[in-house]
């Protein structure tokens, strides 16, 4: 059995144990309910061709950092049909100069059989025997993850099974084994964000590709960090800011007041950032007549905008943050546009509100009366954003884990190229990890 532990297994290496799960933990078949946010121990993690994470449980499968399971074979369908086992032993994603054939391919290892997809569609001669795709590693494995050059020295897989580690150079097929001592024996692991995950349990572990080491305050729990869970543990103030700062889960809404201060909304919770100090709270213990999950927000002359569904909450920027009487109200009738809506921001100084719905910008006067979104225009450089703000450094657009910053709103739409790439959690908000 593997043992248990996420974003941590029977952790033998330098941490404190954590019990096994009881022997029938791969036993989620058709028709079983699973739940993301009950700490259950992923099989495998795979990210594919456009960055999204599939975590496998069974024979379910999540994609994302939120969302219901659904049945891997409706994704993956020969899986089930070839080998009827219900769960991934191990998967990744090849990136490999080395490899052109196998580029952005996604590969399952199932007992001792290893599939290969592209676009989610099973290759030609696939199943095949692990041996003979990969040889000199094992069957039955317990995770793997590709390391792409300059992270590793050689376009690398490294194939992790109980204590034992190895590095496969997939050009000369070579394998090396590694010890790594620092970490505990990974149940899962992935790439994401040019960073290396070892998924134990409920738990995981960033880690060195190439030593194993573990740096920094781990282990930590998945349902922090890659989960959408609301209301989930109990946590110290300390904590729930560094979860909010550091999670890879994309922000649902952003905004910069005037002053710098900023506001980030994710799932339940937001994070606000004043010079150098953060605060971390569940919104509904500061915007109660909100509850939860902003779709977009906007700051205007000392008040937050805050767009939910078809409806817009102001409220009066102080401690506490007072609601105005009147509202909620409709969308329609305060901006000129139907909802959904993904962003919308306000520059200083100014009194236009840019709105993006999809690949569609708007812009709405804010001292016009009644308010039309107007001056549409298309947004083609991006296919969706998660939430934009604009502020001192410009407009900063955010998608999933990184963000992109354009001098003027003019500029973010002109532009025909996309801008350096930034990190959320590092560069935004100061994370170290």
């Amino acid at each position: 059995l593997k043992c248990i532990s996420l974003f941590y297994p029977c952790l033998s290496k330098n941490l404190a144990f954590v019990p096994a799960l009881p022997p029938d933990h791969h036993s989620f078949h058709h028709g079983a309910v699973v739940d993301r946010c009950k700490g259950i121990e992923f099989d495998a993690v795979a990210v594919n061709e456009l960055g999204v994470p599939y975590f496998f449980k069974g024979d379910h499968l999540f994609k994302g950092f939120h969302g219901e399971a659904e049945l891997s074979n409706a994704t993956f369908a020969e899986l089930d049909d070839h080998h009827h086992l219900g769960h991934v032993d191990a998967a990744f994603r090849m990136h490999s100069e080395d490899s052109p054939e196998h580029h952005d391919h996604q590969f399952f290892f199932l007992d001792d059989k290893v599939f290969s997809y592209y676009k989610h569609k099973l290759e030609d001669g696939y199943p095949k025997e692990i041996s003979d795709m990969f040889p000199g590693i094992p069957d039955h494995l317990d995770a793997a993850v590709e390391c792409p050059k300059p992270d590793c020295p050689n376009d690398t897989v490294i194939f992790f099974k109980d204590d034992d580690i190895y590095h496969f150079d997939i050009k000369t097929k070579k394998v090396d084994e590694k010890e790594f001592k620092g970490m505990p024996n990974c149940t899962g692991a992935f790439r994401y964000m040019g960073h290396y995950y070892c998924l134990h349990g409920h738990q995981f572990s960033k880690f060195d590709p190439i030593t194993g080491d573990v740096h920094g305050r781990y282990p930590k729990e998945i349902r922090d960090y890659f989960m959408r869970c609301s209301h989930f543990g109990k946590k110290s103030v300390e904590e729930h800011i560094e979860r909010e700062k550091c999670s890879r889960v994309h922000l649902d809404a952003i905004t910069q007041e005037d002053d710098g201060d900023i506001y980030a909304f994710r799932g339940h919770h937001f994070l606000s950032v004043s010079g150098d100090k953060f605060h971390s709270d569940t919104i509904e213990s500061a915007f109660k007549e909100l509850h939860s999950e902003v779709d977009a927000v906007f700051s205007y002359e000392g008040h937050l905008y805050m767009i939910k569904d078809s409806e817009v909450f102001v409220y009066k920027v102080g401690e506490p943050h007072t609601h105005l009487e009147g509202y909620p109200k409709p969308l329609k009738e305060v901006l000129g546009i139907e909802g959904p809506l993904d962003a919308a921001f306000v520059c200083a100084d100014h009194h236009i509100v840019h709105i993006i719905k999809g690949q569609t910008i708007y812009d709405v006067d804010l001292k016009a009366t009644p308010r039309v979104a107007g001056n549409e225009r298309p947004l083609t450089k991006f296919k969706k954003v998660d939430t934009a703000m604009c502020g001192p450094k410009g407009v900063t657009i955010v998608i999933g884990s990184h963000y992109y910053q354009f001098q003027s709103p003019m500029e973010m739409i002109a532009s025909k190229a996309i801008p350096e790439q930034h990190n959320v959690a590092q560069e935004l908000f100061g994370c170290d990890h």
